[in-house]
């Protein structure tokens, strides 16, 4: 008996339909980089082992999907080491390559390979599938595309600015109304540790921070604690979770809390800015809010960190997010080099679109013309005018039997074509073609000139 095809957990196949209003997404966003200046690259789904581990905390080393090397992979394993049956100490010498887990760190690895033909500031945008190994729920796959688009060469404010009116220009375009764009800086998240006496334990203290939206502000401080933290600091850390207000209000009240704390006064001061510019430029559809417990857990970040939320009405994580990382190439031996990224999940925004019913109706580039099949001869005739009407424009095609009529019909109606064309000897011989509307039953003699201007 036949083994029952699947796919593995995680992973989708997607119909016509779902592909079109991808596309749709896709070319929306990439319309939007291209305005404003992104150039597109594309790197390789897998990079060696070394490029992406340890670039994302423990906890992001953890999800990175590991490929066996190819023939006898356990060859370079020393049988001391095999009799452990440690798979964690095994990994390096089983596994030399990896699937990227993100397009940030292999694009600091193309930055650093390539930066002898890059011209700086370099702005460029990448479109591709990444792989996690994370437990798969609605909204987060194993397999799903990232849309990025980065500045690096440049420590200017206004490259922030920038992506902040980019995001908006995104969900305005797709005609997402009521996103949330937060912001908030490393910096002030670093002065917040100090503040608390938790300097070295910056990282920890980030990741459980991060967590506050999914596992609430209690489990966030036995995190806290089980990773070292004093009580007393964890205490000091009440006004944050309280926090709220005007964008405005809440600097006000982060100036105050943070007065101790260079790096932190720093980073109120590039909010400011950065809030300062928006109020001046406005958004069309997004709102710019300043959310201090958002930390988001990828150690590279240095300055504005970014998380993008749905409209209020989906049940929805994050749609987007990125930040300043001053030294990514630095892994990489290029010191020096400022970069500020975002990234759009675009898997979540069809989700969202979907939930919302935002799809234009016209997104499903379907057939408009189905020619019946009535006999080679017809079918060459047909194919004649099928080269006409593609030519002008119409996707229009043959049906490739010449089946019973009936079957034909069916086949239009099931694929909601909304025309179609019947060609027989009389047709053939007076040069006309019998248009019928699927929708409405009427039906209409004419000119090949006179078809094309009707289905058009």
């Amino acid at each position: 008996m036949a083994q029952k095809p699947s796919i593995p957990k995680g992973t989708r196949d997607f119909n016509p339909e779902q592909v079109a209003k991808r596309q749709y997404i896709f070319k929306t966003i990439q319309h939007v980089f291209e305005t404003y200046g992104f150039q597109p690259i594309e790197t390789p789904s897998f990079e060696n082992s070394e490029t992406l581990m340890g670039k994302y905390g423990d906890e992001g080393d953890r999800l990175i999907f590991k490929i066996l090397n190819s023939g006898d992979y356990l060859s370079k394993v020393n049988d001391a080491l095999y009799a452990e049956k440690d798979s964690t100490k095994m990994t390096s010498s089983i596994s030399e390559k990896a699937l990227r887990y993100d397009l940030t760190v292999p694009f600091a690895r193309y930055v650093v390979q390539h930066q002898n033909d890059i011209e700086f500031p370099f702005k460029r945008y990448q479109m591709q599938p990444v792989w996690r190994a994370d437990r798969p729920q609605k909204g987060r796959f194993r397999e799903f595309n990232q849309c990025d688009a980065d500045v690096v060469g440049s420590k200017s404010l206004w490259q922030e600015v920038e992506f902040v009116q980019l995001y908006d220009a995104v969900f305005s375009a797709l005609q997402l109304k009521g996103v949330t764009i937060k912001i908030n800086n490393r910096k002030i998240l670093a002065g917040i540790a100090e503040v608390i006496g938790a300097q070295d334990k910056l990282i920890d203290f980030t990741v459980a921070l991060d967590k506050l939206d999914k596992i609430g502000e209690e489990k966030v401080k036995e995190e806290m604690l089980g990773k070292g933290i004093p009580q007393a600091g964890i205490d000091k850390l009440q006004p944050l979770f309280s926090l709220s207000g005007t964008f405005e209000a809440q600097i006000n009240n982060l100036k105050t809390i943070l007065s101790i704390s260079e790096e932190g006064l720093k980073g109120v001061e590039e909010l400011e800015f950065i809030n300062t510019a928006i109020n001046t430029l406005k958004l069309k559809t997004a709102a710019l809010q300043l959310d201090v417990t958002l930390a988001r857990g990828l150690n590279y970040y240095t300055g504005a960190i970014f998380e993008v939320a749905a409209p209020k009405e989906v049940q929805m994580g994050s749609i987007g997010g990125g930040g300043r990382y001053d030294d990514l190439t630095g892994i990489f031996g290029l010191k020096d080099v400022s970069g500020v990224g975002i990234s759009f999940g675009l898997d979540r925004i069809y989700l969202v679109l979907e939930e919302l019913q935002l799809f234009p109706e016209t997104v499903n580039k379907n057939i408009k013309v189905l020619f019946i099949n009535f006999g080679d001869t017809e079918a060459l005739y047909s194919l004649q005018a099928i080269q006409k009407l593609r030519a002008a424009g119409v996707n229009a095609e043959l049906y490739p039997d010449a089946a019973k009529m009936k079957k034909q019909m069916n086949h239009a109606n099931k694929r909601v074509i909304p025309y179609v064309v019947l060609v027989g000897v009389e047709e053939m011989e007076a040069q006309t073609y019998t248009l019928k509307n699927m929708v409405t039953g009427e039906q209409t003699q004419s000119s090949l000139d006179e078809l094309i201007e009707l289905v058009k």
